[in-house]
């Protein structure tokens, strides 16, 4: 768990962004350090990157745990670990992202199927309404719901929980703008 943490805690947008660009992303745009922020400020092709990488840190932290033989306990601690690390960076004052591309690599990594049900209800969500946020917690929001019903371990049931209320805490201040109608599209600049 701990390795997986520190994995989450190579924030790529933050590394990319400043070989890139020479800027710190998390002083331009909304501040964070994650995807949605890096493709306002920088552009589609290096958000998909940071995108990519994000989602493969995650997989990676969970397949180190799979290839370690521990219980699944330790393998959806692993999942929440690295999440934590994204969102909480150790090497960069703990300012990190929102957690949704890590997110996703460690959901498809675990529950590949309801990962990917939840995946596509959430870019339908985008397509329609054109809010990553939104998009962002209704694919967190199903996570728990398909991991359940598609009988996956109970651990990991628990894990797209803490999942969805990392994914609930980190987004609060974009639910108070989707309430008061004050949040950003897609395509709009921060």
């Amino acid at each position: 768990m701990l390795t997986a943490y520190l994995l989450g805690s190579i924030s790529t947008s933050t590394l990319l962004t400043k070989k890139v660009a020479g800027i710190d992303i998390r002083e331009h745009g909304s501040g964070n350090a994650g995807a949605t922020n890096t493709m306002r400020v920088l552009g589609p092709k290096l958000a998909g990157v940071v995108l990519l990488l994000d989602a493969l840190k995650a997989v990676l932290a969970v397949l180190i745990a799979k290839w370690q033989g521990v219980p699944e306990l330790f393998v959806a601690g692993a999942a929440i670990a690295v999440i934590l690390g994204h969102n909480w960076p150790v090497f960069f004052r703990f300012r990190g992202g929102k957690g949704i591309a890590t997110t996703l690599g460690a959901v498809l990594a675990l529950v590949p199927v309801p990962a990917l049900i939840a995946a596509v209800v959430g870019l339908v969500v985008l397509y329609w309404w054109r809010y990553v946020s939104l998009a962002a917690l209704v694919f967190t929001a199903l996570l728990p719901l398909f991991t359940y019903l598609l009988h996956a371990p109970h651990e990991y049931v628990w894990f797209t929980s803490a999942a969805f209320v990392l994914s609930l805490w980190r987004h609060r201040s974009n639910i108070g703008r989707l309430v008061s109608g004050r949040e950003n599209k897609l395509g709009a600049k921060t």
